[in-house]
């Protein structure tokens, strides 16, 4: 079969499908009727799956009982995830022939995919799309393993939790697709979690800068992908693949902000933790002194407070994921560098975050939070900020209070 000329080429989308739509063979079939009623629109197609259903942690779980529990060999453990997107993604394209179309299953290598050589957490690096341009000529459905590549040392990469969605992005951003569809187990982004208030909304849309700070605070997207759409300004389309209803789009058209909310959404993270180093000479260089250790050991730092006290000591807090908690007092207890009179923990904590580009050099609504959060009896902990996002640090057992009673004081269940 030849090559069809590139002034002859159809547009490109670029699908991808979570693992949980893939757990079974029927929804490996009803997934693949979907992709074929996609090409019959008259698009060319390329697929990225993810590993099927809980796959990943299985052969997580293998590698624990492998090595007795010890940290196994990250080149080996690379090798060993990347095979969960090759089982779907074959299985995918076996599904789509059964159904008449032509389609063919590529490795994250065979795809073209190169990346920096950190196992487990490697970035992409460039994509040859040669081979995804050859097959797509052909009239092809190309379906591509998620989540991994290959370093120039030859080795097998995988991208992290939630790389399938990065590998999406990276490869419309490629091939010039149209746009990057995201098919998952929700409908959509949301103004808040619905688990946690009955009132929360579906967006028709929202802009990359908050979407990302969405997703870094724990909404429901990969926080790379997001940030790969937005410095390549692709769309990216985020629904369920259970249903036909209409999702959200992630763009970075422009917002007429006078019409539009200046809170778009709530976000909540339950995973935090807290330290609090007290006692510490306040000198120059102690933050760095408390901070190097843990990024040595890859804890990842959140929001930070320093109070200087007038005896000339400081007592620095810092949040990190609730499981890092007893491994960062480690790290600084067994740290010699910053001296100090006591390590205190604190757990039961999470974030509640209002995030929206309107609030954009406008006053009160800081105010408007943490006098909502008071009316419930909320405690603030510690407060952090960005151009447009409110954090506050408040108890994990207030979150659905505060949730449900900021929702309402922003009117968020309302489109306009």
């Amino acid at each position: 079969m030849t090559s069809r000329p590139i002034a002859d080429r159809r547009p490109v989308v670029v699908q991808k499908y979570g693992g949980s739509s893939l757990s079974t063979a029927q929804q490996i079939q009803n997934i693949a009727e979907r992709i074929s009623q996609r090409k019959a629109d008259g698009v060319d197609i390329v697929v990225v799956v993810s590993a099927m259903g809980d796959s990943t942690d299985e052969l997580i779980a293998l590698s624990d009982a492998v090595t007795n529990g010890q940290t196994p060999d990250a080149r080996e453990m690379d090798t060993l995830l990347s095979t969960g997107e090759l089982v779907s993604s074959t299985l995918m394209a076996m599904a789509l022939k059964a159904t008449g179309y032509d389609a063919i299953s590529l490795s994250g290598v065979q795809a073209g995919i190169k990346t920096d050589a950190v196992h487990g957490s490697a970035r992409i690096a460039d994509i040859n799309t040669d081979r995804l341009r050859l097959e797509l000529d052909r009239g092809r459905i190309v379906i591509v393993a998620g989540f991994q590549g290959l370093a120039e040392s030859g080795d097998i990469t995988t991208l992290g939790r939630g790389g399938s969605d990065t590998t999406a992005v990276a490869l419309a951003v490629a091939t010039e697709a149209e746009r990057c569809e995201i098919y998952t187990d929700v409908d959509g982004i949301y103004t808040t979690d619905p688990r946690l208030t009955n009132q929360a909304r579906k967006l028709a849309e929202i802009g990359f800068q908050e979407m990302l700070e969405m997703a870094v605070l724990g909404a429901k997207m990969n926080p790379r992908s997001i940030e790969l759409g937005a410095v390549y300004d692709m769309p990216v389309y985020v629904a369920s693949s259970f249903s036909n209803e209409p999702g959200t789009l992630i763009h970075g058209g422009e917002h007429t902000m006078e019409v539009r909310k200046a809170v778009t959404g709530i976000a909540v993270d339950r995973n935090v933790g807290k330290i609090t180093v007290r006692g510490v000479i306040d000198r120059p260089g102690v933050a760095a002194g408390l901070l190097q250790p843990l990024a040595d050991a890859g804890i990842s730092v959140d929001v930070i407070v320093q109070n200087a006290s007038s005896d000339g000591t400081t007592d620095f807090t810092f949040t990190v994921a609730e499981a890092n908690v007893n491994q960062a007092a480690d790290v600084l207890g067994a740290d010699s560098k910053v001296q100090h009179t006591e390590i205190v923990e604190g757990s039961n904590l999470a974030k509640v975050s209002i995030v929206g580009t309107g609030m954009e050099n406008a006053p009160g609504y800081a105010a408007k939070m943490f006098s909502t959060l008071a009316g419930i009896g909320a405690n603030i902990d510690m407060i952090t900020t960005s151009e447009i996002r409110i954090t506050t640090i408040i108890s994990k057992d207030q979150v659905q209070k505060a949730v449900q009673a900021l929702h309402d004081a922003f009117e968020l269940e309302k489109s306009e």
